[in-house]
């Protein structure tokens, strides 16, 4: 049963009562309005196909991001990422209730960041606003009634990969100045080159997971979440013998963003440009190729899942393979 009530000037609430379900309540400028809604709250009653809207009218999208980056971010390997992505979608949408969210704002959200930020940074924007509203409708029990925006609208195109590599004699400037820099940089940038590991692989890197028999060492929780356990090269075992034992049982005691920082301050010192440490896994990765290995044994090594993410981050040269060709 619905009921009309004035609340005050041009204010008319609408209140829908039917056994099965809560109280539905909803404030209008005008009675006929009021009333429209709650034939319609009645008749979706009826038919059973009644969902409410409530949560997603009341709820900001501040308040379901705080949620996630309390609940859902401290479970992720890219927590850090996600709270600065989040911050960011806060300080743009984050006044908006969750039901007045729809393609038009994500659309013109998509618009405004391109304007200052590559289409790469805003791919992973969108993912994860819509990935927190994916939650929202499935885990959280929040009714979105116009579904998940951002499903209904396209991501920018896809950046192209990069594609650096070590140009000739830039790995012995490289070396050469890490070792003048001091520290563990030098032995971790070649421990980079020689394995392919992640910054965080390395950083991770423990000496109870090293197999000096066998000569391979396990990495253990990667970015793919699972163990691998990857050969050692002779050059790589060489690097790590060197290393003295450290009460925390780490191979090098030195955090990731530490390594980046270091990296860089090398790079600047070697008058080296553009490189990346990430660069060296590609680096890596192209020299195994180069070496005869077969993709298999690549994905083996490197860990990646996706054979086509793979091709990405290998960048044969051509003149390597002029020389295979005869």
């Amino acid at each position: 049963m619905a009921t009309i009530s004035k609340r005050g000037e041009g204010q008319w609430q609408a209140k829908v009562r039917k056994r099965g379900y809560p109280v539905q309540s909803k404030t209008f400028s005008t009675k006929a309005m009021a009333a429209t809604w709650a034939r319609n709250v009645e008749s979706e009653m009826d038919r059973g196909v009644f969902l409410s809207t409530s949560i997603a009218e009341t709820t900001t999208l501040t308040e379901l991001i705080d949620r996630y980056l309390e609940e859902v971010a401290p479970t992720k390997k890219s927590e850090a990422d996600i709270r600065v992505r989040g911050k960011l979608l806060k300080n743009k949408l984050g006044d908006r209730v969750l039901a007045a969210i729809t393609p038009l704002t994500v659309k013109e959200f998509r618009e405004e960041r391109l304007e200052t930020v590559k289409g790469d940074t805003v791919r992973k924007e969108m993912s994860l606003l819509g990935r927190i509203l994916k939650l929202a409708q499935q885990e959280w029990d929040i009714y979105l009634p116009r579904g998940n925006p951002v499903d209904s609208v396209a991501m920018p195109p896809k950046g192209k990969g990069r594609d650096r590599r070590l140009e000739p004699g830039e790995e012995d400037k490289l070396i050469k100045a890490a070792k003048e820099y001091g520290g563990f940089i030098q032995d971790i940038i070649i421990l980079a080159l020689e394995t392919g590991a992640r910054r965080g692989e390395l950083a991770n890197l423990q000496w109870a997971n090293i197999n000096f028999n066998k000569c391979t060492v396990i990495l253990r929780d990667t970015k793919n979440t699972d163990d691998r356990e990857i050969p050692l090269s002779s050059r790589a075992l060489e690097v790590i013998k060197r290393q003295p034992r450290h009460i925390t049982g780490y191979v090098f005691p030195i955090r990731g963003d530490s390594i980046t920082k270091a990296f860089g301050r090398v790079c600047k010192n070697a008058d080296i440009t553009d490189l990346r440490f990430h660069d060296l896994r590609h680096e890596a990765t192209s020299r195994f190729f180069e070496k005869g290995f077969e993709t298999m044994e690549v994905s083996a090594i490197t860990g990646h899942k996706d054979l086509a993410m793979l091709k990405r981050y290998t960048h044969l040269k051509a003149e390597d393979l002029a020389k295979k060709l005869g």
